[in-house]
């Protein structure tokens, strides 16, 4: 395994191990629940927003490694962006998710971020990264109903 393979499974190793931002967030102005039947990710996105601006955000829930890693990730890269920027950053990281393994990723762009990419090896994972995206995504719409991956 190469050096960078190696820091980014530490990457998400610590952040399933240690998550950051998790638990429930209060008060919370927004929030969304997410599940992943196929894995049995599930977990619940909590935001507080200064305006246009996303303060604060915590995740709580349970599932694997990518989700909670993915998830723990995604509050870090978030908190205190605009939702302009946050929504901008869900699009790219969507992209990346779908991108083939064969092409680069600009780790200088994503940040911790990019420790994710390896993910795109295992297709079925790859909505396990994703999930707390969506859910995100939900909380910043106020949507109600639960995000499925299916």
């Amino acid at each position: 395994m190469s050096d960078l393979s190696d820091l980014y499974q530490e990457v998400i190793l610590d952040h399933n191990r240690r998550p950051r931002n998790f638990g429930v967030l209060t008060p919370a102005d927004r929030q969304a629940y997410g599940h992943n039947p196929l894995c049995g990710d599930k977990l619940t996105v909590y935001l507080q927003m200064d305006g246009e601006a996303i303060r604060d955000v915590h995740f709580e829930g349970s599932g694997c490694a990518i989700s909670k890693a993915s998830a723990s990730l995604m509050t870090e890269a978030v908190k205190g962006r605009s939702v302009a920027d946050a929504m901008a950053l869900f699009d790219r990281f969507q992209t990346l998710m779908k991108t083939a393994i064969e092409h680069a990723v600009d780790e200088d762009s994503f940040g911790k971020l990019a420790a994710l990419a390896g993910v795109r090896q295992f297709p079925m994972r790859v909505k396990c990264a994703t999930l707390p995206w969506h859910t995100l995504k939900a909380a910043i719409a106020a949507t109600s109903e639960p995000v499925k991956t299916e």
